[in-house]
């Protein structure tokens, strides 16, 4: 059953009747580009057929009430917005927070995924975005796709406190099916590439998971606003590799090489979008592999499990290139996989992390989907 008829489906039992509308916002999964983003830089991800539903009818009060499977009933009052506990209602009391509560609708809503949870695959950023879909088409706001992608990551990073930067929404919100996008998370400027052809995109999960909030992601980004401002630069987008090779003599050598890997993550994420335009899918798995060994040893964002299956994924039939994906420190990677060999590969590489892991993962073959949208025809 998918996400929109499970999520009608709740909608039904728990608020009687049916919804006005059904928003669904894609999960993501970057190819390249990782931790550039929050240092204005180049990303690579792609939106995925993996998705979070909501089924949303607008109240007459201003009051929001949700369920949402596998969580409990949660809520709140638009007109007394207030920090609460981490849970997941904080991400719509951000969004809402964040799109400017006086000018909203109170409504009952259900929520419905397909994304796993924690996975490094967005499905916080799924969650805004789809919130922010609902909010603006029940108060009849304009839509306008950029736009809320900067709403939903100002809700992240000042209402729950992950300082995160714009790739995740800004996917979930304009993603193209069949496509990755090159982003310039500088200016926002965006340029789909089609994948290789005869390739197909395979995430990893290697069944482990990271709270962001609790981990060393907001450290990494302290330690590149440090680097930034040793070499006297806005961020760490402004350097390239001649400006490494005379760094300040009072930056310290962790800090150093946590810019390594931004400069020479761009470089590379430039590379593979010039790589996809080609066509070139050995190039662009040679770029994905080049970026897990600066994620793992220059920027220390990986872990044992990630490492695992990468190398899994790397000895297995079809594969053209492997990587982390995402934050980090947990959740999965993703590998580049000759489309005729997928079923071999899927099979080959997680008997292979499973053994030396003792893990037990999930392997998914993802499609690139288009961004956020109201779901129509929702009934049925």
């Amino acid at each position: 059953m998918t996400p929109e008829a499970r999520a009608i489906g709740l909608f039904r039992g728990r608020f009687g009747g049916d919804p006005d509308l059904v928003v669904r916002a894609p999960g993501r999964v970057n190819l390249i580009g990782e931790h550039t983003d929050y240092n204005d830089g180049f990303v690579l991800p792609m939106a995925i057929d993996l998705h979070t539903a909501i089924a949303g009818r607008r109240r007459a009060d201003r009051v929001v009430e949700l369920t949402s499977e596998g969580f409990s009933e949660s809520g709140f009052a638009l007109a007394a917005l207030e920090r609460g506990a981490p849970d997941w209602i904080e991400y719509v009391k951000g969004v809402a927070w964040s799109l400017g509560a006086d000018r909203l609708t109170g409504w009952d809503g259900a929520l419905a995924s397909s994304i796993p949870l924690g996975a490094s695959l967005s499905s916080s950023a799924a969650l805004e975005v789809g919130v922010a879909r609902m909010f603006s088409a029940l108060a009849g706001l304009d839509w306008d796709p950029v736009q809320a992608a900067v709403v939903a990551q100002r809700a992240e990073n000042e209402w729950v406190g992950m300082r995160s930067g714009i790739m995740d929404q800004l996917i979930s919100a304009v993603g193209v099916a069949g496509h990755a996008i090159l982003i310039d998370c500088r200016t926002l400027e965006r340029d789909p590439r089609p994948l290789p052809e005869e390739t197909a995109v395979v995430i990893l999960d290697t069944a482990t998971r990271r709270r962001l909030t609790e981990s060393s992601y907001n450290q990494r980004r302290s330690e590149c606003e440090t680097a930034a401002a040793a070499f006297g630069v806005a961020s760490l987008r402004d350097l390239n590799a001649s400006d490494l090779a005379r760094p300040p003599l009072s930056l310290d050598a962790t800090v150093l090489r946590r810019a390594r890997h931004i400069v020479d993550e761009n470089e590379r994420t430039v590379a593979a979008a010039a790589a996809m335009a080609d066509g070139d899918a050995e190039r662009l798995g040679s770029l994905m592999d080049a970026s897990h060994r600066s994620l793992r040893d220059d920027y220390e964002v990986s872990s044992p499990a990630l490492d695992a299956f990468v190398d899994a994924a790397r000895r297995s039939p079809g594969c053209l290139g492997a990587r982390m994906t995402g934050g980090g420190f947990g959740g999965c990677a993703v590998a580049l996989v000759r489309e005729a060999r997928v079923a071999d590969f899927a099979a080959a590489a997680a008997a292979r992390y499973e053994q030396e892991t003792g893990n037990h993962p999930a392997v998914y073959v993802c499609a690139a989907a288009d961004g956020a949208s109201l779901v129509e025809p929702w009934a049925g």
